[in-house]
């Protein structure tokens, strides 16, 4: 018997099995096989229609189900996880009434600004936790503002993972941790963020019953059995947006608990026990999937680094160079600070930790008689660890206490001078886990069980890979790091 597992990007869907009794996964279906294309009607905007989300949830299912010879009766479980803050909107009849605003559509990016202003910081931290920024409730503002018919329409907005739910059971709802990434909850009083809905014009009827991320929120009905493949009655057991989801695929629950990314973009999440925020301009705080009302806190604080292994694949794309491994190669011949070479890797638009100040990409001290291509690979990979490391300083100021880091078996972290930089700097242990946010997300439909001590079990006996541990002498580290610091210093007061 089987839990399945979605993970719903905004490039591809991914769904996966995995043995009920042993957390094993099965494999893993993407679809499409090529990335899914997103439409930008006007520059900073990004949209896809929620049914071509569905469509290819269908057909990742059909694609494991003939590989593996797996009939529908066999799940027991669904787990979904999905892109955060993206925006649907359906009508009465359930139907999109127009295309998601996807994540990464900026849009709105000056109606949170406005109502963090007018509402005040103050209120803002104590109560969302957040500036209502560029999130879910701002994007519902844009299209009361821009389209009023369509908003007059609206019978309720969904999250993308809400909606993948609803398409398979015809049941709409969603969770205290979906509401919060989209800035709907009010962590001081625990109840839904009225005073922002009351601010914005919205009318708390749009907002979808709320059920507890682990539990059997709905089950598969016939239209969604003949169109996923599913057999009827099964549960939809867990939902979260893909990064609390990345941290619980890791095994990231508790206060000082940090799971950490290291793809296109860099992500730290953390897990803390207050609601007290330092950092809100920089750092978002979310409620992490254990999150429980009335009850002990769970809050993830994520801190987001654009700049990451965007930069190291702009290097592979435009030095005399084949794979990563050879740059990896060629880097180890560096020794530690690049022989002066440093790398500010923040290439990839405004980065949220240096206060939404976009600095692009900066190559420091280069010598053209003594530097070679090996200097700039790994002035790179230490550069990005450097940002890791800024990062991981920022949350400790906002309260966090490290006492572990997981992290995926990705590009980055794939790397030994990349994972040691980071892990002597810190003076942490880093675990490193090869999982997939599908596969968490199917773990984690167990969960209803309450069994966390065997889901963590499972994540350990099925994917742990090794541990990078802090090394005694991090003399001609620190230089390398202070000396990385000093220069980006330098242009953020240069930088208005």
């Amino acid at each position: 018997m089987y839990y399945l597992g979605l993970d719903i990007g905004s490039s591809s869907i991914k769904a996966a099995l995995v043995e009920m009794a042993t957390g094993k996964s099965l494999g893993v279906a993407q679809e499409p096989e090529k990335e899914m294309g997103m439409d930008a009607p006007k520059n900073g905007w990004a949209e896809q229609h929620p049914d071509d989300w569905w469509l290819h949830v269908c057909n990742a299912i059909k694609k494991l189900k003939i590989h593996h010879g797996i009939d529908a009766d066999e799940i027991k479980g669904i787990g979904i996880s999905y892109q955060m803050h993206g925006l649907v909107i359906v009508d009465e009849s359930g139907n999109p009434l127009r295309k998601s605003i996807i994540w990464c559509d900026s849009r709105a990016v000056e109606i949170g600004n406005k109502a963090f202003a007018e509402i005040g910081e103050a209120k803002c931290a104590s109560s969302l936790l957040n500036s209502p920024a560029n999130f879910t409730a701002s994007k519902l503002k844009w299209v009361k503002e821009n389209e009023p018919e369509t908003f007059k329409r609206i019978h309720k907005f969904m999250l993308p993972g809400d909606y993948i739910a609803y398409k398979f059971s015809n049941t709409i709802n969603t969770t205290i941790s979906g509401l919060s990434e989209g800035i709907f909850w009010d962590f001081e009083n625990d109840s839904i963020a009225n005073f922002l809905l009351d601010h914005y014009g919205i009318d708390g009827k749009l907002i979808p019953e709320i059920v507890d991320t682990f539990g059997k929120q709905s089950v598969v009905d016939k239209k969604g059995e003949v169109e996923s493949g599913v057999a009827a009655g099964t549960p939809i057991f867990y939902r979260a947006g893909d990064q609390p989801n990345n941290a619980l695929s890791l095994n990231v629950f508790n206060p000082g608990e940090v799971a950490a990314t290291g793809g296109t973009s860099g992500v730290v999440y953390a897990i803390t026990d207050s609601l007290s925020v330092k950092e809100s301009a920089r750092v978002n705080n979310f409620a992490h999937v254990n999150y429980q009302k009335d009850a002990d806190a769970r809050i993830g604080k994520l801190l987001c680094i654009n700049g990451a292994g965007i930069q190291y694949r702009w290097l592979l794309n435009n030095l005399d160079v084949s794979s990563y491994d050879e740059m990896n190669t060629l880097a180890s011949q560096i020794p530690v600070g690049s022989n002066g070479v440093s790398l500010i890797p923040f290439g990839n638009g405004t980065e949220r930790m240096l206060n939404n100040k976009e600095i692009g990409t900066r190559i420091v001290n280069l010598n053209l008689n003594n530097h070679h291509k090996g200097h700039l690979c790994r002035a790179a990979l230490e550069g990005i660890a450097f940002s890791f490391v800024y990062g991981i300083e920022i949350l400790k100021s906002d309260g966090i206490k490290p006492s572990v880091i997981r992290a995926g078996n990705d590009n980055l972290f794939r790397s030994e001078i990349f994972a040691n930089t980071v892990s002597t700097l810190i003076e942490q242990e880093i675990e490193i886990y090869n999982t997939t946010g599908a596969i968490g997300a199917a773990r984690a439909a167990g969960l209803h069980k309450g069994d966390f001590e065997s889901f963590g079990k499972n994540i350990i006996d099925n994917d742990y890979v090794m541990t990078f541990r802090p090394l005694k002498d991090k003399t001609t580290y620190l230089e390398a790091y202070n000396n990385w610091k000093n220069e980006l210093e330098l242009i953020l007061k240069t930088k208005k």
